[in-house]
């Protein structure tokens, strides 16, 4: 049977009769039922985040500290319990889901560490001048469902770090852990600081347009996050936006093909596909590329595609319906334009789940739609290039700007080229690592602002310079 869910307002865990089903996508059975709130849900949340920030904003760094070290204890301490939860509204594997758990952990406890501090800009005999940060307000933050944990907490703890109070919607598709999170830190956060309500893709829109709401922080697709642009400027609300991708790894001729053939397979396909900063171009030097695309081939007919909950499986389902028809809609385009495919390429649609087998393409050309769109599902292609001021250029012909990587027998001749990428962040010789004290954020469409780190930090507060005339009243 499936377990009714509740939402966190004001330091109150609450229902309001109204019911939303969040399905597993290994099979479609409904595992929970989540509050379907509206506006007078949202006017609570908001109405008890502006009371807290009166008192919020006044504490010590320590004290926001202490609070973020025990959001972090508290996913630790339930971490067995979390990601299995997490596998079954999700899909991703046991394995992934622990990651996520186990990282969001972490992350909360290395962003306690964070501190805005002073900075002098003058102190001279005739004036001293200093600037302090202050935090925003009241942050509206909504989240996506392929990293539900892991995005919940990058908007959650740097808010009540920087003195701000948050309302947060969780996605429709992925309430279930972050629900569970917040009984969990319901005696850890002060009422009021933390209120996460749940509701459908309707409620997305009046937070955005919230007239007590001062920020909004999103994670999602660059047409979501262009709507939530437009909603926002109405009353100039601060905005952090991390948006789509399409990034492109670059496999120069000195990669060890043996070596980087598997990485690079996990860097497309960890998560189903399903990462904004997952490999979704992979350009391969054409003197390797016909033996790196058969080993990543080869590599890719070992994993097993299935139930993130059995032993053994390494790409899950695609976590929604929606989702799901898309990446059989490119798949299809790319075999009525007569594309070759590598691996994969054929779906049974007879059984329950939103499986969608392992697909590589080989070589198909830049204006292909597999090429040109984002993918978001565990589809790559493979394409060829011959010179490094070509793949350069192919590499930045995007609206996108996220992330990207070089592989190369020579870090210096990577780092050469990932200079010349117009994306937020470029690996080389690894994938998907984000730091908690580096920013992460896209270039070009890919939103602007930036999460971790201290430049993240900033992004919930104002700059405020007090500058004192020294001697004037003598």
């Amino acid at each position: 049977m499936a377990k009714d869910y509740t939402n966190l307002i004001d330091g109150e865990l609450i229902t309001n009769g109204q019911w939303m089903d969040v399905v597993n996508p290994a099979n479609e059975e409904v595992i929970g039922r989540v509050p379907a709130c509206g506006k007078d849900e949202l006017d609570r949340a908001v109405a008890a985040a502006r009371r807290a920030f009166k008192t919020w904003s006044k504490t010590s760094p320590e004290e926001r500290q202490k609070v973020a070290q025990g959001i972090a204890a508290a996913i630790k301490d339930n971490a067995d319990e979390l990601f299995r939860l997490l596998t079954a509204e999700q899909g991703k594997p046991h394995a992934q889901a622990q990651g996520e758990i186990y990282g969001a952990a972490g992350l909360a406890a290395a962003q306690s560490t964070l501190r805005l501090e002073e900075v002098i800009n003058q102190d001279d005999d005739e004036r001293l001048s200093r600037t302090r940060r202050v935090p925003v307000g009241v942050v509206g933050g909504i989240v996506p469902w392929n990293f539900p944990v892991m995005m919940a907490i990058q908007k959650i703890v740097p808010a009540l770090i920087s003195g701000c109070t948050i309302v947060l919607k969780p996605s429709p598709f992925t309430p279930l852990t972050t629900l569970r999170i917040a009984e969990l830190i319901k005696g850890v956060v002060p009422a009021g600081t933390v209120n996460i309500i749940t509701g459908e893709d309707s409620l997305g829109p009046l937070i955005t347009q919230h007239p007590d709401i001062d920020k909004i922080t999103f994670t999602g697709s660059t047409a979501t996050g262009k709507k939530i642009m437009e909603g926002a400027s109405a009353d100039l609300k601060r905005i952090t936006l991390e948006l789509g991708g399409n990034d492109a790894s670059i496999v120069l001729p000195d990669a060890d093909v043996q070596k980087v053939a598997e990485q690079l397979f996990w860097s497309s396909f960890t998560n189903a596909g399903q990462i904004c900063v997952a490999a979704k171009r992979i350009y391969i030097h054409e003197d390797i590329y016909d033996e790196l695309s058969a080993a990543i081939a080869e590599y890719a007919k070992t994993v097993k595609v299935g139930d993130g909950s059995e032993q053994g499986t390494g790409v899950g389902p695609i976590q929604n319906k929606k989702q799901y028809d898309r990446v059989l809609e490119l798949i299809q385009d790319a075999k009525d334009n007569g594309y070759k495919f590598l691996v994969g390429g054929e779906v049974d649609p007879s059984g329950s789940g939103y499986y969608v087998p392992i697909t590589i393409l080989d070589n198909p050309p830049e204006d292909a739609r597999i090429v040109a769109e984002e993918q978001f599902g565990p589809v790559m292609p493979l394409m060829k290039f011959s010179t490094e001021e070509e793949v350069i250029a192919r590499a930045n012909n995007s609206e996108y700007g996220l992330a990207g990587a070089v592989w190369t027998g020579n870090p210096d001749k990577g780092v050469e080229i990932a200079e010349q990428l117009e994306t937020g962040t470029v690996w080389v010789n690894e994938y998907l690592h984000l730091s908690p004290f580096a920013p992460f954020g896209g270039h070009k469409q890919s939103g602007f602002g930036a999460e971790y780190g201290i430049d993240g930090l900033k992004e919930f507060t104002y700059p405020q310079v007090i500058t004192v005339k020294k001697n004037a009243m003598a």
